[in-house]
């Protein structure tokens, strides 16, 4: 038996009673499986009587392992009786340990908290205004053509915008410094790619011409021996190569796309940049609603739900970081950012994301909302589409925790459409809450989904 109490932070009391009976057979139990550990002068290791091992040692010698038997089974129950759905790992103390008595023990454990919803139906978003603009096509085509764009030799000296081949080798009060020498390197001037001033001086440089180039590293530079430095660099311009772009032309538009005429092809980015942007006015209000519904909202949260999110995030982090081959230590090391800085900036996010996800739950449940085996089957095509495989062979392979993953997605996407279905939209001026702050994240998905999701497609590869 336990008795359940509430306690301030998302917590609750278990107090958990274990029979004289049952700590008596796990203490048998425990002196079977520990006897061997003991040494009793008379006797070989494991011979020892209990009696003569509790004399010697004490009568609570067995007492940990004992309870190593008796606490998952009388904890699972108790947490089954009351129906506690924990977070974390229960903090345990003995409160009753006598001869002839029961045994009783606290359980304190965070649990998943209660939400107290607000308003979630009739949410008042701004109305957004989209339009495509011919300076926008403009620059849609101006891409297409540096895409195509080539690089021809240059019989001039370097000007802004050229690709320049080069040698270089840097040295701090005569010194050579590690990294500061190459051969061959190409660099785009007005890229910024090398420290500030050293660009600029190349302009003007002939192919074949030295020259030092004097510059100071920044003070926020990622080598600590380098910061705020006075360099010399010696340079070398091996040669000298000018972007040409092609005519925006009928001849472009045949050679880069299905259309015929430049005029035809700019309708269909037009028409790509309309589609674009409706899609992301719909993130946006998407966006604003549930944030607003979110706030609405009171939840108590505890910090190990918090904490458990930072660690995804960053987690994340290392991953996008790994694809650029790029570890976390040597992203800490060269932007001089601790990972306590990092969880710190993150961590009004995380605990967003977490808010977010426990309101729209919360909202699944009060609306009595549910996925059907249909629905989830459709999600689960949607997967396969994106991952490749095969649906039949997939569907059968998964698990209880996969099928309630795919179960998840569907009753997230049912839950925002009740959101959605009833936001009214007005017009700026009439608009009296101030406008939405962009720091914050509910995600579009709810934050869970989209960790999921991303978790999911990353065990696929």
């Amino acid at each position: 038996m336990a008795i359940f109490e509430k306690l301030p932070g998302s917590k609750v009391k278990l107090t958990i009673e274990v029979s004289e009976e049952s700590l008596s057979l796990a203490t048998q139990e425990a002196y079977l499986k520990t006897r061997g550990k003991y040494n009793v002068p008379g006797f070989r290791k494991g011979k020892a009587p209990r009696a003569m091992i509790e004399n010697m040692y004490g009568s609570l010698a067995f007492f940990d392992a004992a309870f190593d038997i008796v606490y998952p089974k009388a904890y699972g129950e108790a947490v089954k009786e009351h129906n506690v759905q924990t977070v974390d790992h229960p903090d345990v103390s003995i409160e009753q340990l006598e001869p002839g008595k029961p045994l009783v023990f606290s359980a304190v454990v965070a649990v998943r908290p209660e939400v107290a919803l607000g308003a979630y139906k009739g949410i008042e978003v701004l109305k957004r205004e989209y339009n495509v603009t011919d300076e926008m096509v403009d620059a849609a085509i101006e891409a297409e053509r540096e895409k195509v764009a080539r690089y021809i030799e240059a019989e001039r000296p370097v000007q802004n915008g050229d690709l320049v081949n080069l040698d270089y080798s840097g040295s701090v009060d005569g010194v050579k410094f590690e990294g500061g020498t190459a051969q061959g390197q190409e660099l785009t001037i007005g890229s910024n790619t090398f420290i500030p001033g050293f660009e600029e001086q190349m302009i003007g440089m002939n192919a074949g011409e030295e020259k030092d180039i004097n510059v100071t590293f920044p003070e926020d530079y990622h080598a600590e021996e380098l910061k705020a430095k006075a360099a010399v660099f010696a340079v070398k311009v091996n040669g000298i190569q000018v972007k040409e772009l092609p005519e925006a032309d009928d001849e472009f538009a045949k050679d880069i796309s299905e259309f015929e005429t430049i005029g035809e092809l700019r309708e269909a980015r037009r028409n790509e940049l309309l589609e674009r942007l409706k899609k992301d006015a719909e993130a946006e209000r998407e966006n604003e609603a549930i944030q607003k519904v979110v706030d609405n909202a009171q939840v108590e949260i505890p910090e190990v739900m918090v904490e458990r999110q930072l660690d995804a995030q960053v987690q994340n982090v290392a991953y996008r970081l790994a694809s650029q081959g790029l570890s976390l230590a040597d992203y800490f090391k060269y932007t001089g950012i601790s990972e306590e800085a990092m969880r710190n900036d993150l961590r009004a996010d995380a605990h967003n994301r977490v808010k977010s996800q426990l309101v729209i739950e919360a909202i699944s449940k009060a609306e009595g909302i549910e996925a059907s085996e249909a629905e989830a089957d459709a999600k689960l095509r949607e997967y396969v589409e994106r991952t490749g495989g095969d649906f039949d062979t997939l569907k059968q392979s998964l698990s209880a925790d996969d099928k309630a993953y795919f179960e998840d997605q569907v009753i997230v996407d049912k839950t925002l459409a009740v959101v959605m279905g009833s936001v009214v939209e007005v017009e700026k001026e009439n608009e009296k809450a101030e406008k939405p702050a962009k720091a914050k994240k509910p995600a579009k998905k709810a934050a869970a989904k989209e960790e999921k999701a991303e978790a999911k497609d990353e065990s696929a590869e």
